[in-house]
């Protein structure tokens, strides 16, 4: 069965935002480690840049393999 452009959409958005939870954490964690000292509103908007990109990423890949998969089927 196709996965619908919705679908995918709610995949990617659901894989990042748990992302985001996990990086937002782990910048709180590593940052100091390096010297680096930021507020949690910095991580947080940090975060969201990131998150931004990665749903792009995410959703423009999985539409690619999509398209091969269904090129395949054919």
């Amino acid at each position: 069965m196709k996965q619908s452009r919705l679908m995918s959409l709610v995949e990617s958005v659901a894989n990042v935002a748990v992302g985001y939870g996990v990086a937002v954490v782990t910048q709180i964690l590593i940052f100091p480690v390096f010297g680096l000292h930021t507020t949690l509103a910095q991580n947080l908007k940090m975060g969201a840049i990131f998150t931004i990109v990665s749903i792009a990423r995410s959703f423009a890949l999985r539409r690619v393999f999509e398209a091969i998969r269904m090129r395949n089927a054919k």
